[in-house]
């Protein structure tokens, strides 16, 4: 879960969010007067290594065109 701080929260502990950033990986959002304004995320020499999670995970795509979860919209029943 994505944590969501102040900026007044955020300034005295800076240092200590960017360590735990790092440690966990996890994001930081910052926000001004209730509304999100920055996100503090892990670096990574390459972006693509976080897809590499969803590399080989389709099993099977038999008709790409068709449209998905027909019989669930009651409308068309």
């Amino acid at each position: 879960m994505v944590e969501m701080i102040s900026k007044s929260q955020f300034k005295p502990r800076a240092l200590q969010y960017f360590r735990e950033v790092e440690k966990t990986g996890q994001e930081l959002i910052i926000s001004d007067r209730g509304k999100p304004v920055l996100k503090i995320v892990p670096y990574t020499e390459n972006p693509e290594d976080a897809l590499k999670a969803l590399r080989d995970t389709v099993v099977k795509y038999d008709d790409p065109t068709e449209p998905v979860g027909l019989e669930d919209w009651k409308a068309l029943q």
